[in-house]
């Protein structure tokens, strides 16, 4: 039999800085209300970073965090799996390789990971394959930041679904016959009919960044082709992330009604409640992220350790974590929660 993987523990990294409901409404030269932001968008307010807040130091930090948490030694780490985006202090280096210095983890190797706001789902299936697969990986830390709300312009209606792009880092560490906090099945789905819908229009090959086009590069996060986005995840958002749950379900044994918390990315407040609803699962067995914004793939991190702090998981509560990411790609995965007995 497979050896089990669990969740050893979660850190995060959250910068001080804020943005209000009332200033975002500003920023949009007033196209959107402070009550539409709060309660449409479901956004009282986002988490905006500070100078040393780039993504890589960010990741490094809730590394750290995780680490004093859990009372890892950093030797005891064998990979990193950075989980932290393209937008970051300087292109082309290696995030995961960053932290692997910053937290002084010798024996490890690293590596990037990118699934926009689906890599921590993805990363978490691939650690427990890899750790699965390979005698010699036994300790796996997955780590990251974002700060994609640099890219924003709140005057274009269109990026109206990610005004609330926010900033900050989380990790968590998995280990193999961890006999707590379980991964069980994972199944993700991506379509690569929208690949090109939406992305930051400026600074790559395609577009570089030009004297011509400077005042508008660092505010270029756009919607590339607004209608086809929106009828193709009309057409296959619902179903394609229904299948995901139900199939991460089946692959773990389990029925569907033993759900008992969703950790799940911010998205507009009126789905959100919709989801839980289809779920069978009430507010108080999900956090709604209104007060931090949404971090991208951070989000599951950043609700599965608030639940913890707030008593909302307790052992033998089974959580789902379920995400969506530009691309497209959907995701979910279930973890039993508590103690386990551990295949040997």
């Amino acid at each position: 039999m497979n050896p089990s993987i669990g969740i050893v523990g979660t850190g995060i990294y959250i910068p001080k800085g804020r943005m209000s409901a009332a200033e975002i409404a500003a920023a949009t030269g007033e196209r959107w209300t402070e009550k539409a932001i709060i309660d449409k968008l479901g956004i009282r307010q986002i988490v905006v970073p500070g100078p040393e807040d780039g993504t890589q130091e960010m990741g490094a930090r809730a590394a750290k965090d995780v680490l004093q948490r859990t009372s890892t030694h950093p030797d005891d780490i064998d990979l990193i799996l950075c989980i932290g985006e393209e937008w970051k202090e300087f292109p082309l280096t290696t995030s995961g390789i960053y932290i692997q210095e910053r937290i002084k983890a010798r024996n490890a190797w690293a590596i990037d990971i990118q699934q926009r706001c689906g890599t921590t789902v993805a990363a978490m299936k691939i650690a427990k394959d890899m750790m699965i697969a390979d005698p010699d990986l036994k300790t796996v830390l997955i780590a990251g930041g974002y700060r994609n709300g640099d890219f924003i312009d709140f005057k274009d209606p269109a990026v109206s679904f990610m005004y609330n792009l926010s900033a900050g880092a989380g990790a968590m560490v998995l280990k193999k016959n961890f006999d707590r906090n379980i991964l069980l099945g994972t199944h993700i789905i991506t379509d690569g009919s929208l690949a090109r819908d939406v992305g930051v229009e400026y600074g790559g090959t395609a577009k570089p960044i030009t004297n011509e086009n400077l005042s508008q590069a660092y505010k270029s996060l756009r919607v590339f082709d607004e209608k086809h986005m929106k009828n193709r995840l009309n057409e296959v958002s619902v179903n394609n992330w229904m299948h995901c749950i139900q199939e991460a379900f089946r692959k773990s044994n389990l029925q569907l009604s033993s759900l008992g918390y969703l950790a799940c990315l911010h998205f507009k407040r009126s789905m959100y409640f919709a989801m839980v609803e289809s779920l069978g699962l009430t507010m108080d067995q999900t956090i709604y992220l209104e007060d931090y914004g949404h971090m991208g793939q951070i989000d599951q991190i950043l609700s599965l350790h608030l639940a913890l702090e707030q008593g909302k998981i307790k052992d033998g509560t089974i959580v789902s974590m379920i995400a969506a990411g530009i691309g497209y790609s959907w995701s979910a995965n279930v973890i039993q929660w508590g103690p386990q007995k551990v295949n040997p």
